[in-house]
């Protein structure tokens, strides 16, 4: 039967990514906590001890709304279940874990801190000042396992089984504030009797260059991600204006003309693509970006184009047809009327229609006798 154990696995909270916020009317600050990485070893007090990646997967989830007390809670020198009401009334600080998730290859774990609740005890105050000053935290993950001796293997002496998370804790300064001396828990059994078993005091900083590369890796994402950002929000802008989808006056003609792109924004669009690869070097990125922006583009811009070429074609047929009729009725001439554009076609061409007659030069008046001809002015009459 392999023997169980209790381990304390104690990492560091990066203080940067504390936040506030306000839920249910309540104040309450997240604290983002990292532990147990996929396939780590640690040392203990029961020697080299491998944590596999399967078993972690199987029980990590027994985190969730878990309590974050301050410190792993200790009745009579031994370390007990955060679920004890006596560790509750001792260590709780209104702090729960929360969110619990596994990415690339590590247990993630929010803890909720209400703060009403931490300032009504000295200890919940302590982690508040921490928090705004910005002062180291460490927390520690308290669980239960079996461990399953291994012969004959350099790298580690147990492996860890049949994990049972029973609470992330929050830790103050360096050092654990409950760590006793006699390196034992009390464990419940079956029959509801207590019995003392070994405890594992480990640390997650034993493994720092795996630690070091997780940080690194998760500043790198960050930095990818704060680089791009004002970078895809030009190129946006730059293909807003370039479509003409900012506001402006709608055109009185035809809806058509709202989505039509011209030469003249595409080549600008491409100016911008331009400055932004130049600016976005090295080189492979700014080329990627333009692609990616051009081969975009192209089919809106080919579609409106042919859209625009087909409403040319029935304006040209229109404005033909208007200026036909405009001759006809002896409103110009034929030489006249082609210099006509199609919006002044279509209102001289009102006048061609039947009771609507226009003499050549409105100038020179209409008829004011009721048989027509041409009526005098009053200084040329004659006596």
């Amino acid at each position: 039967m392999p023997q169980t154990v209790r381990a304390n696995v104690r990492a560091v909270v990066n203080m940067a990514a504390v936040r506030k916020e306000k839920r249910n009317g309540r104040d309450v600050i997240i604290v983002p906590s990292a532990t147990m990485p996929d396939n780590i070893v640690m040392n203990g007090s029961q020697g080299k001890v491998f944590y596999p990646a399967d078993e972690i997967a199987k029980s990590f989830k027994q985190l969730e709304r878990t309590p974050a007390p301050l410190g792993h809670p200790v009745i009579n020198g031994k370390f007990v279940s955060a679920k004890d009401p006596e560790a509750i009334v001792r260590h709780f600080v209104g702090a729960w874990n929360e969110n619990v998730r596994q990415e690339n290859g590590r247990v993630l774990v929010d803890k909720v801190i209400d703060v009403q609740v931490a300032n009504s005890s000295e200890g919940g105050r302590a982690v508040l000042k921490a928090i705004e000053a910005g002062e180291p935290i460490h927390t520690s993950t308290g669980l239960l396992m079996q461990l399953e001796p291994v012969a004959n293997n350099a790298k580690y002496a147990k492996i860890a089984r049949n994990m049972v998370f029973d609470h992330d804790a929050i830790l103050l300064g360096e050092e654990g504030a409950a760590t006793p001396e006699q390196g034992v828990g009390m464990l419940v059994n079956s029959a509801g009797q207590e019995e003392d078993i070994p405890v594992i005091n480990s640390s997650l900083e034993d493994e720092a260059e795996r630690d070091m590369n997780w940080a690194l890796d998760s500043l790198a994402r960050a930095v990818e991600r704060r680089q791009k950002a004002p970078a895809l929000e030009r190129i946006k802008t730059a293909i807003m204006e370039a479509l003409g989808l900012t506001e402006r006056e709608p055109s009185l003609n035809r809806k058509e003309d709202d989505m039509a792109v011209s030469e003249e924004q595409f080549n600008a669009l491409s100016v911008e693509v331009k400055t932004l690869s130049e600016a976005l070097k090295p080189d492979a990125l700014g080329k990627v970006i333009g692609d990616v922006v051009a081969n975009a583009v192209k089919p809106l811009v080919d579609a409106q184009a042919e859209l625009t070429a087909n409403q040319k074609a029935k304006d040209d047929a229109e404005l033909a047809d208007l200026q036909a009729k405009i001759v006809k009725a002896n409103i110009m001439d034929e030489a006249a009327a082609s210099e006509l554009t199609l919006n002044a076609a279509r209102a001289l061409a009102k006048k061609a229609e039947p009771g609507k007659a226009a003499t050549l030069n409105a100038a020179l008046g209409a008829s004011t006798t009721e048989g027509g001809g041409f009526k005098l002015p009053a200084g040329d009459k004659k006596e």
